[in-house]
């Protein structure tokens, strides 16, 4: 009788970078885990006392092919003849790292694949601030749910949004022991006893605050006629009426801009879904640039320059100037403004909204379908929206010297 296909995964391929994310099947119970950051692991799944069971090998950095194949036939042999090749590991295990170790491995491991700098700083940060004190010198293989409900209780009630981000990297670090074989046991349980052995958190996600769309013209009126440099004015009023996000506004160059076509392409780099966006620039955005010209300093510099040369504006350049004038607001929030103005006050479809703020379809099936962006309904919809905005609204002026 012939039997299962095995080997069939080859060391040029495991080392390679073809084979995409997800599990491919070597034979015999092993696989290998590619991460969507591109990390590589090994895996065996098994029948342990009836149970099946996935049992990591280690890193294929540390675990070739043919090492992963011997692993997987000794711990099958365990497991045929009645025995736990969990607990025999565990057992011969004596040098798992610590949780420290483990920690800074990990985003050693994965900074790469952040492209948010900010975020891979704040990462490791929130575990040295809130995890190393309690968990840094424990072996990844000792960590236990009562550990962490230990190091998140003095945080979780007082810093609820830190400590969910907190218990979420300390179960990324315990995944990451299990995969490379530091640990028996799958850590997701412990992870859920500890989140259950929690107290109840009573916050609720908190969203940018917005103003009443039916301000907005008096709002512009407003902030255009306070201290606030002329750069920082113009930025303001092209992220309202482009509906952007504030750091895609504030890194926006020159040559991103076409005049003829009236466009703005945000390259995919400086977009959080990591896909390039063309904006359809209104008659007033384009008024909005040619004022802004005063600043240019090169082709390729900043249309919103900062107080640096060579620098764009800071977030914090546009919410200063907003709470001095007592408004309980923010940048971000026009965003909100827009989407709801779209919903009540026009007759555009929901996906023409949503493209327009760049969002990304999470339904997986009508993502596979919507390849359009929608570009000539939403230049209708963006002209309509400036014309809402400007609502007797007079031409910026053009400065004719440079204020910073």
């Amino acid at each position: 009788m012939a039997g299962r296909k095995t080997d069939r995964l080859t060391a040029t391929a495991v080392k390679g970078n073809k084979l995409g994310s997800g599990l491919h099947v070597d034979g015999n119970g092993l696989m290998l885990q590619v991460s969507v950051g591109g990390a590589k692991s090994w895996i065996l799944r098994t029948v342990v006392h009836g149970k099946r069971r996935d049992m990591g090998l280690g890193g294929l950095s540390t675990v070739s092919l043919a090492e992963a194949r011997e692993l997987a036939r000794q711990f099958r042999a365990i497991a045929r003849k009645g025995g736990d090749p969990f607990a025999e590991r565990a057992k011969a295990n004596r040098h798992a790292p610590s949780f420290r170790e483990a920690a800074e491995i990990v985003h050693n491991d994965h900074a790469p694949s952040w492209r948010n700098k900010k975020h891979i700083d704040q990462w490791i940060n929130t575990l040295k601030a809130y995890a190393f004190p309690t968990l840094g010198e424990t072996r990844v293989d000792q960590i236990r749910s009562e550990h962490i409900v230990r190091t998140l209780t003095p945080i979780w009630l007082t810093k609820p949004e830190t400590g969910r981000r907190v218990l979420q990297r300390i179960g990324t670090v315990l995944l990451w022991a299990k995969g490379h074989g530091f640990r028996p046991d799958s850590p997701t349980d412990e992870i859920r006893a500890a989140h259950k052995a929690l107290p109840r958190q009573s916050d609720k996600p908190r969203h940018h605050k917005a103003l009443p769309y039916t301000d907005v013209p008096q709002f512009i009126a407003k902030f255009r006629s306070n201290g606030a440099s002329e750069s920082i004015k113009l930025a303001l009023e092209y992220l309202i009426l482009t509906a952007a996000r504030t750091g895609e506004v504030l890194g926006a160059k020159w040559p991103e801009i076409d005049r003829k076509r009236k466009t703005w392409t945000i390259p995919a780099s400086r977009m959080k879904a990591k896909r390039e966006h063309v904006v359809p620039l209104s008659e007033r955005c384009m008024q909005l640039l040619e004022a802004a010209q005063t600043f240019k300093e090169d082709d390729k510099g900043y249309v919103f320059p900062g107080t640096l040369s060579g620098k764009p504006l800071s977030n914090m350049a546009l919410l200063m100037p907003i709470r001095r004038m007592g408004d309980d607001i923010t940048a971000h929030g026009f965003r909100s403004t827009f989407r709801v103005w779209c919903a009540e006050q026009t007759h555009h479809p929901r996906e023409v909204a949503e493209a327009a703020l760049a969002h990304v379809v999470k339904d997986a099936t009508e993502a596979a379908y919507m390849r359009s962006t929608f570009f000539e309904k939403r230049r209708e919809l963006m002209n309509e929206w400036a014309a809402h905005v400007t609502t007797s609204r007079a031409k910026p002026k053009r400065q004719t010297k440079r204020h910073r």
